[in-house]
């Protein structure tokens, strides 16, 4: 039976984030996701969150991302990952078909190509993009609109999530967001100050409910 047939029924998002990768010994996506999971505010308690971490490595995203989708068809997805030098959050617009081949992830594996998909350039994100951004700034953090996901593991989960949209128009919203890392900039100055966690959490709660907000509007 199709979930999204049944009337009045909760919207499901799936909201993602990574746990370490060389490099960074402390994802703060993955405190991120399971902050999300434990709350129950009257925001979210319309919604059916699903949480889930992948693992750093290609193949679990290959193997784990198409297998949440199926068992859960969630209406929309956020993913959350690390940009460790950026000063804002990201909310990225574009999932480039680029690897890199020079950082391996966890199982120490390197893309055996350049490109993700050969033929495309590039998949744009179907979202709302300047109002996930606006609803970050709410927080009272800095956000701004990104076309850069990089060619890691973030922009990789990016483009297999978008090739499934594509394919079958659900989820209906995709959502990429990259968080500073908490562990920088740490000087004297309140301002140059990295974000905590608590600031980090009502940013990504404002984008989650800010998605449902966007399935609804398409309702």
């Amino acid at each position: 039976m199709n979930t999204k047939l049944i009337p009045n029924r909760a919207l499901c998002v799936l909201v993602t984030g990574f746990g370490p990768f060389p490099g960074a010994p402390s994802n703060p996506t993955q405190q991120l996701v399971a902050g999300l999971a434990r709350l129950r505010r009257p925001a979210t308690a319309a919604l059916r969150l699903v949480t889930h971490v992948f693992p750093t490595s290609y193949a679990a995203v290959d193997q784990q991302l198409a297998g949440l989708i199926d068992k859960h068809q969630p209406d929309a997805i956020v993913m959350f990952g690390l940009a460790g030098r950026s000063k804002a959050i990201r909310i990225e617009t574009l999932a480039r078909n680029r690897t890199t081949r020079v950082y391996p992830d966890i199982d120490r594996k390197i893309p055996l190509r350049a490109s993700i998909t050969p033929g495309a350039s590039y998949r744009r994100g179907r979202a709302p993009f300047a109002r996930l951004a606006a609803a970050v700034r709410t927080s009272g953090l800095p956000a701004h609109l990104s076309r850069d996901a990089g060619t890691y593991l973030c922009n990789y989960a990016y483009w297999r999530a978008l090739e499934q949209q594509s394919r079958t128009a659900d989820p209906r919203v995709v959502v990429f967001v990259h968080v500073p890392n908490m562990l920088r900039r740490r000087r004297t100055s309140a301002r140059s100050k990295a974000p905590d966690l608590h600031q980090l959490l009502r940013a990504a709660q404002n984008v989650v409910i800010s998605a449902a907000a966007a399935v609804r509007r398409q309702d």
